[in-house]
């Protein structure tokens, strides 16, 4: 158990018989009244959302989860097959299960399954990923710097924003974080 204060954002938690994801966590003391935890949470077994309001002197049960590297390996329609690197055994995992990890869902990379009770709960991808881009504007000769950066597409779908000298064609390593462009990926 642990202090409501002590909630953060990324977190799973058990509220009322449930498993919650932490998706926003603001510490809020309004005047004279007592500090809250104002919060929003996803529930992980139907992907309902839920605002809760945790008193300061609350106690929060934390979930611990196993964490499973395994490597994605196809997609099947809409779910992702992922193979376990320690036993070679493959699951299957939803859309819903996978989340914003599906922006990352290229063949031979390695990802962090977490486990609840032996049930895939979410997918973390690894902290940068490298993706072809597909599709962006061509370089403009005498950009300004305002103009530094353009749109692009990249393999997965994803669209996020990269320098002007990137073309179709090159690799970006990206920042799964917060989909933001690190740099051209060195190839050969």
């Amino acid at each position: 158990m642990i202090n409501a204060t002590q909630i953060r954002r990324g977190m799973l938690i058990i509220q009322e018989g449930q498993l919650f994801r932490v998706l926003e966590a603001i510490h809020v003391t309004p005047g004279r009244w007592k500090a809250m935890m104002q919060t929003k949470l996803r529930n992980i077994k139907d992907g309902s959302l839920l605002n809760y309001r945790f008193r300061s002197e609350d106690r929060v049960e934390q979930a611990f989860l196993e964490e499973v590297k395994m490597e994605f390996l196809y997609k099947a329609g809409e779910d992702a097959v992922f193979m376990n690197l320690e036993n070679y055994e493959q699951i299957r995992l939803s859309p819903e299960i996978i989340g914003d990890g599906g922006n990352y869902l290229v063949p031979n990379i390695v990802f962090i399954i977490e486990l609840y009770e032996g049930r895939p709960v979410a997918v973390r991808p690894p902290l940068t990923v490298e993706l072809k881009v597909i599709k962006t504007e061509p370089f403009m000769k005498g950009a300004t710097q305002s103009a530094s950066s353009k749109p692009a597409t990249l393999e997965t779908g994803l669209i996020g924003t990269v320098p002007q000298f990137i073309n179709e064609g090159d690799v970006v390593r990206i920042d799964t974080r917060d989909d933001k462009y690190v740099e051209r990926a060195k190839t050969g």
